[in-house]
């Protein structure tokens, strides 16, 4: 090999200069675009949390409408709460039922839970009756109305006669 000059030794300089600016740049630019699109997406995510933010006033008449829920506990505290908050509704109806009655639960089980029935039988106005439906989802041991049946009076038809089983969910 030969030795090089001066000249050949600050072309070869200037040229990994050159290359070494060239990935720098080709880098950078990649960078770029990679960073235009994470803005992108973080002001799509600041757009949508916008939409939903909403003000303490409409929340708290959506949270109203929303049922509560209770976590079940133990079968006996789970019953004796259900039918106090069944009791409580029956009265803010108006409503004088006949005594609640727990059925067997038998071996039901519901994602690890018992499902624990409650049955009663209740004679008012249909009215009383539909202000008491209209109030239901307001108990938080609540999991659904298992069987209904509903018999009026013909010489009285707004008084009704109504046979119901709810249901609740026990540990």
């Amino acid at each position: 090999m030969q030795k090089l000059s001066n000249k050949d030794i600050k072309t070869l300089k200037m040229g990994a200069i050159g290359v070494g600016l060239v990935l720098v740049l080709f880098l950078g630019m990649k960078w770029l675009e990679h960073w235009k699109d994470v803005r992108g997406q973080i002001a799509e995510i600041k757009t949508k949390l916008k939409a939903i933010d909403i003000e303490k006033s409409r929340q708290a008449g959506l949270m109203s409408i929303v049922p509560v829920f209770e976590m079940p506990q133990a079968e006996e505290q789970q019953t004796f709460a259900f039918r106090n908050k069944l009791r409580d509704q029956f009265k803010q109806a108006r409503i004088n039922n006949k005594p609640l009655r727990v059925l067997s639960t038998g071996k039901t089980r519901l994602g690890g839970h018992k499902l624990v029935r409650v049955e009663c039988s209740v004679e008012c106005q249909f009215t009383q009756f539909m202000d008491f439906l209209a109030g239901l989802n307001e108990n938080p041991y609540l999991v659904g109305v298992e069987e209904m049946r509903i018999r009026c009076d013909k010489k009285k038809p707004q008084n009704v006669d109504v046979d119901m089983t709810f249901s609740t969910l026990s540990k």
